[in-house]
């Protein structure tokens, strides 16, 4: 595949770009398709990873996400950012293809990279935050995981968050209230269990 131009990179880093490539993309431009791909790959992997907890799944859900961007880039209205609507879609291509399986949705071991530390202790007391942060969200049910990660991991507003799950945003602030009380009990549950 070849590298898009740079123009189009540029552009896949600003909201107002993301739309202009989303203008281009529904004239067929490949090249700008290929920037936002590349642009938002790796962010609809993370979101897909805490998500679905499957690295099955996640390939094949990106993949039709943009997709379903390619081919319906002149329907988006610019009513949302290009965040949202792209976010959305594989919100619910997540869901249907959750729904569709036939066994249960694991938890895979994920590589922990972090800057190297000449205090081994430090790394391990990040790798053990890490692993009871990935388990309590696990814990939680899927709707307030999912508010919970495009809240912290992908920086989304309540009102981005409740066009994306298609839900007021006064439920999107009660799931947020009810997360964080219920990861305050079992951070302090997984982080006891680890001492």
């Amino acid at each position: 595949m070849e590298r898009p131009s740079d123009d189009a990179a540029i552009l896949a880093r600003t909201a107002e770009g993301e739309a202009c490539l989303i203008g281009r993309i529904a004239a067929g431009d490949r090249r700008a398709f290929e920037a936002l791909y590349r642009a938002y790959f790796p962010r609809l992997t993370r979101f897909l990873q805490r998500m679905t907890r499957s690295s099955a799944l996640i390939e094949e859900i990106v993949n039709d996400t943009l997709l379903v961007v390619w081919r319906k880039a002149a329907t988006f209205d610019g009513s949302s950012k290009v965040s949202t609507w792209v976010f959305a879609i594989a919100y619910r291509r997540a869901c249907k293809a959750l729904q569709a399986l036939d066994e249960p949705v694991e938890a895979s071991p994920e590589e922990r990279e972090g800057p190297d530390s000449d205090r081994p202790e430090w790394q391990l007391d990040r790798q053990r935050l890490a692993e009871a942060v990935d388990a309590a969200l696990a814990a939680l049910p899927l709707a307030q995981r999912v508010a919970f990660q495009l809240t912290f991991y992908h920086d989304m507003t309540y009102t981005e968050i409740a066009e994306i799950m298609e839900c007021p945003v006064n439920t999107i602030k009660t799931r947020m209230f009810h997360t964080r009380k219920r990861l305050a009990v079992l951070l302090e549950h997984q982080l006891e269990g680890r001492a």
